[in-house]
């Protein structure tokens, strides 16, 4: 071959018609193939197949856990309350009282308080359901003060079916007259909103509820008396390799310590923030109080929406009582005092020292989560997040996660 001759004389590479590499491609070099570092770039066609299996595992592994929600869910409800009651076993465990004896005394402990901090709001609550008509009834009255001039969803209502003629009927279709409008209108009478489906909607929805608080009570106990029998198998699992074990030994740790340190944390800053919302809202004369701060305690585990929830909440109760909005002013700024106290204060500071966890990639974890499984996904995310970054820690090929999500 006097061309590749020819090429090799004048120092450049070798054409690949001479090499056993492609005999069936000639004119191309050798450095279209080989990188300048000696490695073998992969052809485009294999990059995007690669890319595209990587975009369908990551749908469907998506697809999975929407999918399995209803397993997933309590699962990991019991496997947290269990981290953070695990600390009391191992007390009583350290006093030579028996695991398995512990483990009931705990659980037994749990749910007595639940019983008696629900019979002690029972009545409370009751009140603010039946007080939901009257504030039906309110909101109505404010959005139609003038009983011969419709309301202002009937107005957006009456938009609503102009644009639609107009639509339909094209430029030469005239609007329909105001009482024509008007009488367009379907009336709560004809509604297609039934209360007896509403009522079996909610009651198949209390007895799923309460089937899946029967399964997490169990599954915290059964994962309080197994102890550390799990930690053992998954180290077992890893392989002969004494690295291995070691590196998984320390991943369990570390999550095994921010998850109780995190629980820990939502225990205490919400137990404070209920305290000081039921204060706050006896003084200022608030019916049931003792109910909306159980309630303000337990939406503000929701980081960043909980305390919207709280705010809405006891501004509708003043609203309610009141109907003054002097008092609605004064019942939201002390929500929103004791939010910003408990939330950006107590519980950045513990969250930064706990998790170190970057604001913005958990506000888009919480926002993932939340779509994913609704408000227990907002309730359950930050968890998730920090044993994925423990995680992501530990094994090699995740420092990119590791790095997105730490601070």
């Amino acid at each position: 071959m006097q061309l590749a001759s020819h090429s090799q004389d004048n120092g450049e590479p070798p054409l690949i018609a001479d090499t056993p590499f492609a005999p069936d491609t000639p004119g191309r070099r050798v450095e279209d193939k080989v990188a300048p570092t000696g490695e073998a770039h992969l052809p485009l066609h294999v990059r995007a197949r690669n890319f595209a299996l990587g975009v369908i595992a990551t749908v469907a592994f998506i697809f999975a856990l929407q999918w399995s929600k209803h397993f997933l869910v309590p699962l990991l409800l019991g496997i947290f309350i269990a981290y953070t009651l695990n600390p009391l076993v191992v007390w009583l465990e350290r006093i030579r009282i028996p695991r398995a004896i512990g483990t009931t005394i705990v659980t037994l402990a749990v749910l007595a308080g639940m019983v008696q901090v629900a019979s002690r709001i029972q009545d409370e609550m009751f009140n603010i359901v039946d007080e939901l008509p009257t504030f039906t009834h309110k909101v109505a009255r404010m959005l139609a003060k003038d009983p011969d001039k419709p309301g202002t969803i009937a107005q957006v209502q009456a938009a609503a079916a102009e644009l639609e003629q107009a639509t339909v009927g094209g430029a030469g279709a005239h609007p329909a007259p105001p009482q024509q409008r008007r009488a367009a209108i379907p009336s709560p009478a004809g509604s297609n909103f039934r209360v007896f489906d509403w009522l079996v909607a909610g009651s198949m929805s209390l007895m799923s509820g309460a089937v899946e608080a029967v399964m997490v009570i169990f599954l915290v106990f059964f994962l309080l008396l197994a102890g550390d029998t799990f930690k053992r198998k998954l180290v077992k699992l890893t392989g002969p390799s004494l690295s291995q074990k070691k590196i998984t030994v320390h991943i369990l740790d570390d999550i095994n310590t921010s998850i109780q340190n995190y629980m820990f944390m939502l225990l205490v800053t919400n137990g404070l923030l209920a305290l000081l919302m039921w204060i706050a809202l006896r003084m200022i004369g608030l019916e049931n109080a003792g109910a909306w701060a159980v309630f303000a305690g337990l939406v503000h585990l929701m980081p960043y929406f909980g305390p919207l929830l709280m705010i809405a909440g006891t501004g509708m109760a003043a609203f309610m009582q009141f109907d003054s909005l002097r008092e609605v002013l004064i019942v939201a700024g002390a929500s929103i005092a004791i939010a910003t106290l408990v939330g950006t204060f107590i519980t950045t500071w513990m969250t930064g020292r706990i998790a170190k966890m970057n604001a913005a990639a958990v506000f888009v974890s919480l926002l993932f989560w939340g779509w994913l499984w609704g408000v227990w996904g907002m309730l359950l995310g930050v968890p998730v997040i920090v044993i994925v970054k423990v995680v992501a820690e530990r094994v090699e090929g995740m420092e990119v996660i590791a790095e997105l999500l730490g601070e």
